[in-house]
């Protein structure tokens, strides 16, 4: 005698289980970094560097890294942190840049809304428990008032006439307070090149992390300009008074 079987109806089968994609991951450790961006006004906007590294930790494994970026006409966008987060953002940007163009509505996006932008990015992409792992600077020219703001992946945000991030924070902000605060106004483009530097020098020498290969940027009425990489002039002959250097 045959067996009796019994087969369920198709709405009481088991679905088949779906192949597995693995855990839901989130960047906890970035792998390619790039260090300090400064930053800050003077008389003509608004003037920045960052060097050229992205490091592999503590391998200096790319030389040529572009941390900026121009948005629109007179905004440009600086940041620190992970390269590939760095690239997410600018995806994003160019993004917002081809809708507002295919609006054709004889409006451009202003520095403060980019920063808005950035901003928002940032703190909702934190609220999911998701960070982008970034510190940027938005720099540029709003209404014809220079404009200089901050975010991290904490969705901290702020502005000031003078900003740095990572080392930048600890070693070349008390060099901007002291020669830019309070006097942005006064400054030319020449003093603010060698303030720049001075700040650059400064990092090279105490951020291990820092490569004596960097742009240097400026945004002005006239628009964005981001220099060729360029190399400081440093001495360290002082070295070997210093305490743990050397054999």
């Amino acid at each position: 005698m045959d067996p009796i079987t019994f087969e369920l109806p198709h709405t009481l089968k088991a679905p088949k289980a779906a192949p597995s994609l693995g855990p839901t991951s989130r960047t906890m450790q970035p792998m390619i970094t790039g260090t300090s961006v400064v930053a800050f006004k003077y008389k003509d906007g608004i003037m920045m560097a960052a060097d050229c590294l992205g490091s592999y930790g503590s391998l200096a494994r790319f030389r040529n890294e572009n941390r900026f970026m121009q948005v629109g006409a007179t905004t440009l966008l600086g940041a620190s942190g992970d390269m590939s987060d760095f690239q997410f953002m600018k995806h994003k940007l160019e993004d917002l840049l081809t809708s507002e163009y295919d609006m054709d509505d004889g409006q451009s996006l202003g520095t403060k809304s980019v920063y808005k932008y950035v901003s928002n990015i940032m703190y909702g992409r934190r609220n999911k428990f998701d960070p982008l792992w970034n510190a940027y600077v938005v720099g540029g020219i709003d209404n014809g008032e220079a404009f200089l703001g901050y975010a991290n992946l904490f969705g901290t945000t702020y502005q000031s006439d003078c900003i740095a991030t990572g080392f930048g924070a600890h070693l070349a902000i008390p060099i901007l307070r002291r020669r830019v605060e309070g006097r942005a106004d006064e400054i030319s483009e020449e003093e603010a090149v060698r303030i720049l530097d001075d700040c650059m020098r400064v990092l090279l020498y105490r951020d291990c992390r820092a490569f004596n290969k960097q742009r240097r940027a400026k945004v002005t009425a006239q628009g964005v300009e981001i220099s060729e990489p360029y190399a400081l002039e440093t001495d360290w002959s002082i070295a070997d008074r210093v305490v743990g250097y050397g054999a």
